[in-house]
């Protein structure tokens, strides 16, 4: 039995880390256990423009502890009418992508996509300049149920998506389904998938368990045990489709716990030793290094982290709540033992 695990530096390819107070609360738990981290655009207003990229990066950059490496990597805010002439600017201030929100689908997103095809002109100059496209991959049809919309997205979305952009390098974000992932295990090299750690470690029965739990409510939902036994089959698999995206979505603690809960699991302050338990369950370890620190990487065309973490088969207590700016923060697992600890 491994009871210390040391791998290369990972990233965190799918991050909410908010802004102002609530900024400068979240920033030094990811930078703790990651190189990088693909910062989302979802603001209020979102992040539609190279500079306001620029800006939001420095921000994040001010709130890294001093002598911690890491580094915030930007993506634009895609809309109807954003201009193809922005992702030429996007790509000279070092914007790497462009995340797809199907208008109204999850936390911040009345600004998002109506209908993708008024978004071709920008998606041809993504695909000219090798900006990658990140796609929230549900539907929001109300006719369409909760549970089926990652699996419709494919149908009315993603398989036209890349009929017309052969080349434009997509991610399908946190992947929930079987559907999905076997999708992306068949596609091509232009395809790739982030997946959740608590996608990995859950279904939709934690959401229920002995009452309603709102910490466990994200979206995408939770969904049924085939479908998180088929991320987890993903996830292990080695294939370089599959890597790492926390999706961690911070929220105070009041509005999770609210009539109208927010979705989002907030997992930055122990991410890596939740994804070493999911992978810990399946016998996999030896998997983790190449989802969580090169497959990432390797898909976004950057170089691989030179550093090393070391995490511990050691059981600690995940501190209950945090500071949140004037409020606190709620992190899944709150409370709760976990099995393995980040040490170095």
């Amino acid at each position: 039995m491994t009871d210390t695990l040391t791998i290369t530096r990972p990233d965190d390819w799918h991050l909410h880390v908010r802004d102002g107070a609530a900024l400068q609360a979240v920033v030094p738990h990811s930078a703790a256990q990651f190189g990088r981290a693909l910062i989302m655009p979802n603001l209020r207003p979102p992040v539609t423009t190279a500079q306001q990229a620029v800006d939001y990066r420095q921000r994040i950059l001010d709130a890294v502890p001093a002598g911690t490496a890491f580094e915030p990597v930007m993506s634009l805010y895609l809309t109807d009418k954003l201009p193809p002439e922005e992702i030429e600017r996007a790509a000279a201030a070092g914007v790497k992508a462009l995340k797809l929100y199907p208008a109204g689908a999850t936390t911040n997103s009345d600004a998002g996509v109506t209908d993708i095809r008024k978004t071709y002109a920008t998606l041809e100059a993504m695909q000219k300049l090798g900006l990658l496209l990140l796609v929230h991959g549900e539907v929001t049809d109300p006719a369409v149920d909760l549970f089926d919309r990652e699996a419709v997205f494919i149908e009315r979305v993603m398989i036209p998506l890349r009929r017309d952009f052969p080349e434009l390098k997509v991610v399908f974000e946190h992947l929930t389904t079987q559907e999905g992932a076997q999708y992306v295990r068949d596609a091509d090299r232009f395809t790739g998938a982030t997946i959740t750690a608590h996608h990995l470690l859950y279904n939709r029965n934690a959401i229920f368990t002995g009452g309603i739990r709102p910490h466990f409510y994200c979206l995408p939902v939770l969904k049924r045990e085939t479908h998180r036994l088929a991320l987890v089959e993903a996830a292990t698999s080695g294939s370089p489709r599959f890597f790492l995206g926390t999706d961690s979505a911070p929220h105070p603690a009041h509005l999770k716990e609210h009539a109208f809960g927010c979705a989002g699991c907030y997992t930055a302050l122990s991410a890596m030793e939740l994804y070493a338990q999911a992978f810990d369950n399946s016998g996999a370890l030896d998997k983790l290094e190449g989802f969580a620190s090169f497959h990432g990487a390797d898909f976004y065309g950057l170089p691989r982290n030179s550093g090393t973490i070391t995490l511990k088969r050691e059981a600690w207590t995940v501190p209950e709540t945090v500071p949140y700016g004037e409020a606190t923060l709620k992190p899944l697992c709150g409370g709760e033992q976990l099995a393995w600890k980040l040490v170095a």
